[in-house]
């Protein structure tokens, strides 16, 4: 069924005010007709067959739940989408029990009404394959879980799903179904914003005991540890920037020839999701501000000139002097390609070393090449040939023969990183002067304009453990799928950076970072 051929009734005693509502699903192909009070509806309900209707619950004269049963009597087949202003319980068990199709509590936005309208009226073109069907029925235990989830651990659980089917549809030929998980991925990410915004600075602040490992206590809680376990073999922790779980997923296939997965868990970045921050405070093991007030000589702000993350393995070796261990480490930094064909030829002292540290920034090179390259983002126009890059890439890359002399060497491997990466395809309007930082994700300066709702914005940056380059400078972080753009120039800039992957911000693909041990097989 085509969208031009669905036809919708929406009712509201307000239905002017729905215009952009209207608008939104009529450039989706939808046919939108009107009325502003129950009877008329009920008579409009005898008179077409609609496909599906979207029903006010507080009206005048006859109420929603009044008008319901008489449009049920009518159309008895046809799904009825409750609107309400109100959450209280009784008027959700009325409306459920005369069988609405679903309900959506205002203020509602144009997406939420998509995500409803395919999930009632296209559920035919949902059932073309079997992943499609298996889909449909998850479809809505994950919608629950996503005003369920109260711990971090609640968001790995959904975010794990949600790649999980992204993967499983990669090749679908349901284009409806692929737009209904990504209308959920988006609904979580919205849901997830909202969670870090509460529970954020109680996280780096130690306030409370549910706190999740974060890049600044990733190596005591748990790389410490697993090399303590290790008894003997010798571990190695491999740093991919940029590097997501999807991506993990995709590579995974090519490496359990060589290696037992013990354990594929995710931890939690810190804010901005950004390499300056946040691998620099998992090396440290402090935050940033921390970092900033111990070692002044080794932190520049953004608005500094210099390198930013010149003293990983300085910071990784005070962490490890500072916790006790006397291990014999070896760090490696691999930028360009030549590095890495250099370090297998030199590979004697990765093999010798207690733990070994190799850090690898070719995804991040990829994702800018994304950016600035025609050709590449033609390539990887969407997630899945993205995926299908980093696959290619990984196989005939010297990271993977290192990963192969690795398992014959018998260490155990660390795959994560430092943050992720999220497509970007919302522009939000901030202003600011000419020291705020550059990065589309995360806006740090003073004099920043900006509508605050957009945001989580962190007006005392000492309050999130960040560091301040002048006394009236304050953060913001872009949710979701935005990016921040100036007004001068903006269509050009919006042009350049929609679709290209970002970090620095708030979303489960950036914060959410994969923690993988692996095992050589005997």
């Amino acid at each position: 069924m085509e969208n031009n051929e669905v036809n919708i009734l929406w009712v509201d005693d307000e239905v002017e005010l729905l215009k952009p509502h209207i608008l939104f699903l009529q450039s989706k192909g939808y046919d939108v007709d009107t009325c502003n009070n129950g009877y008329d509806a009920v008579d409009m309900a005898r008179s077409k067959p609609y496909d599906l209707i979207i029903l006010d619950e507080m009206m005048p004269g006859m109420t929603g739940l009044e008008t319901l049963p008489q449009i049920k009597e009518a159309r008895p087949s046809t799904p009825v989408i409750m609107v309400t202003k109100s959450e209280e319980e009784n008027i959700m068990d009325k409306a459920i029990g005369s069988k609405i199709a679903d309900y959506l509590i205002k203020p509602i936005n144009p997406n939420q009404v998509l995500l409803s309208i395919k999930k009632n009226v296209h559920r035919e073109q949902l059932v073309t394959e079997q992943t499609t069907a298996d889909y449909r029925a998850e479809f809505g235990r994950i919608s629950l879980s996503l005003g369920e989830a109260r711990s971090f651990g609640d968001w790995c659980s959904i975010y794990r799903k949600l790649v999980s089917w992204e993967m499983e549809l990669t090749d679908s030929t349901d284009e409806g179904i692929r737009d209904v998980l990504n209308l959920q991925q988006d609904e979580a990410n919205n849901e997830f914003g909202k969670f870090v915004r509460r529970n954020y600075l109680d996280w780096v602040n130690a306030r409370t005991d549910d706190r999740p490992t974060m890049s600044h206590t990733l190596f005591k809680n748990r790389i410490i540890p697993l090399v303590e376990q290790a008894r003997g073999r010798k571990t190695t922790l491999l740093l991919i920037d940029n590097f997501r779980y999807d991506q993990w997923r995709t590579i995974w296939p090519l490496l359990h020839s060589a290696f037992d997965l013990v354990s594929e868990e995710l931890y939690c970045s810190i804010l901005p999701t950004a390499t300056q921050y946040a691998r620099n405070a998992l090396f440290a093991g402090l935050m940033p501000l921390a970092i900033d007030k111990m070692m002044p000589d080794k932190w520049l702000n953004d608005n500094e000139e210099g390198g930013k993350n010149k003293y990983e393995e300085d910071f990784l070796r005070r962490q490890l002097t500072r916790a006790g261990k006397q291990w014999n480490v070896t760090f490696d930094k691999l930028v360009r390609p030549e590095a890495g064909r250099k370090l297998i030829e030199n590979f004697d002292h990765v093999r010798q070393a207690d733990l070994s540290v190799i850090v690898y920034n070719f995804l991040d090179i990829l994702s800018h090449a994304r950016t600035e390259s025609e050709i590449v983002r033609e390539l990887t126009e969407e997630e899945a040939a993205f995926r299908s890059l980093t696959r290619s890439w990984f196989e005939y890359s010297e990271l993977f023969v290192m990963l192969k002399m690795l398992a014959e060497a018998g260490h155990n491997v660390i795959i994560t990183s430092d943050h992720g990466t999220i497509r970007v395809n919302n522009p939000i309007k901030v202003v600011g002067d000419r020291e705020t930082s550059p990065n589309i994700r995360y806006k740090t300066g003073r004099n920043l304009a900006y509508n605050a709702k957009e945001v989580f914005e962190i007006t005392r940056p000492q309050d999130a453990q960040l560091p301040q380059s002048n006394l009236t400078s304050s953060y913001i972080f872009a949710l979701g799928r935005d990016f921040m753009a100036y007004p001068n120039n903006a269509n050009q800039f919006i042009r350049y950076y929609r679709g290209t992957f970002q970090h620095g911000g708030i979303s489960m693909e950036e914060m959410l970072v994969p923690f993988i041990l692996l095992t050589p097989k005997s």
